[in-house]
């Protein structure tokens, strides 16, 4: 047996004898911030144990808390946790990709202090990015970082912050230099989201949930020993994190491997459109489901190959941004057929008449709309794809 395959075998053994019953199901990822609070005991110990393994963090370093994993060994640590719907820590990402960047571009002392509170999950993180005006052309920011010595106080708003109203720290680019060109006069600070000096508010989605806020700060205080990498040069430790974003070792390790949890297209196919002998009864719409789901297996089978292909360690490049925009197009394409399916039944917002499943898709069709801009609009994608990837002229 190889020793990725003996590592398999452990890892099973291992989640077989100390998963906890109460950490496997396909309810909600957990985190370990201080804002939120788990009281199951399963839970709690699934934390404890998970901890002690390092596997919070899998592929960090084993002096900072993490598992110190190869990209291949995680990748069959998510698999076989998937397998048996392990409940998995950090399901905020943004907390994962500052560790990630920190190990990059942090100094020691960032390493020392930031890096083990996630590896422990201790901490949640939220990414101070967008801002009112300046999405797409995020370089054009206007939230201001003033020196003041061993400190920044920082003004200005940020919006679409995901997870806000539950984040220890942020993670933001703000402007240092207002004269430089607008690429440049940009760094990255970290700062604490428990300061008086800011004020976050949820937004509410159309589809009724708040995961994103406007962030505002009024004198906030960002420490100078978390500047991140150089003053004013924030901009390429900003791109450097989206890399990470886009091509996370997480998402990336399940390919091949994940599974649908609950109710799955050909289920509520057959339900609404009959079935023949096993088989959907309506050939077009059985076409349109095949052919989504050989363009989603197709979609995790290339994770896995960039997985494999990153086995010297890192992120893959500018080529993560193929993920992210063909994982927002098959979502909102998986969301409208669950949703088109039902006919009338599939636009319930509330009430006896709509299953909660119907209630739930529907819901999750209006929020994917999101997916073609969160975390970089798709046209952004694209346009890194044409010229860093294909090596078009502008």
């Amino acid at each position: 047996m190889t020793a990725i395959g003996e590592f398999r075998m452990e890892t099973r053994a291992w989640l077989a004898e100390h998963c906890p019953a109460g950490a496997r199901d396909p309810g909600p990822d957990l985190t370990g911030a201080t804002k939120l609070h788990q009281d199951d005991p399963d839970i709690r110990l699934w934390l404890e144990r998970i901890i002690e393994k390092g596997w919070v963090a899998a592929t960090w370093p084993a002096e900072y808390g993490g598992g110190g994993l190869s990209n291949e060994e995680h990748m069959v640590l998510v698999q076989e946790m998937r397998r048996i719907d392990a409940r998995v820590f950090i399901v905020d990402l943004a907390s994962a990709f500052i560790g990630a960047t920190l190990l990059e571009y942090g100094t020691d002392d960032q390493k020392r202090r930031h890096i083990p509170p996630i590896a422990r999950g201790e901490l949640l993180w939220c990414q101070g990015y967008s801002e009112p005006g300046s999405g797409s052309d995020l370089a054009s920011l206007r939230t201001e970082a003033q020196d003041r010595g061993d400190h920044f106080v920082i003004n200005g708003q940020k919006i679409w912050t995901s997870g806000a109203q539950f984040a220890d720290w942020m993670y933001a680019l703000v402007r240092t230099d207002p004269d430089a060109p607008k690429h440049q006069g940009i760094s990255f600070v970290l700062l604490d989201m428990h300061q008086p000096g800011v004020t976050v508010r949820p937004i509410r989605l159309i589809n009724g949930d708040a995961p994103f806020c406007e962030t505002f700060f009024h004198d906030a205080i960002a420490r100078k020993d978390d500047l991140v990498g150089e003053l004013n040069r924030g901009w390429t430790v900003g791109k450097r994190l989206l890399q990470h974003e886009r091509g996370s070792m997480t998402s990336l390790a399940g390919g091949g491997a994940a599974k649908d949890a609950g109710t799955t297209l050909e289920d509520v196919a057959k339900r609404y459109a009959g079935e023949v002998r096993g088989r959907i009864a309506d050939v077009d719409l059985r076409e349109e489901i095949i052919e989504h789901n050989m363009n989603d297996r197709s979609y995790r089978l290339t994770q896995r190959r960039a997985v494999e292909e990153a086995r010297g360690g890192g992120t893959p490049g500018p080529a993560t941004s193929i993920f992210k925009v063909c994982e927002a197009e098959l979502r909102k394409r998986k969301s409208s057929l669950f949703v088109s399916m039902r006919g009338t039944g599939g636009l319930g917002w509330s009430g006896d008449a709509f299953d909660v499943q119907a209630l739930e898709d529907t819901r999750s069709w209006l929020y994917d709309r999101s997916a073609s801009i969160a975390g970089g609009s798709n046209e952004v994608q694209r346009n890194i794809i044409a010229k860093r990837v294909l090596g078009l002229p502008d």
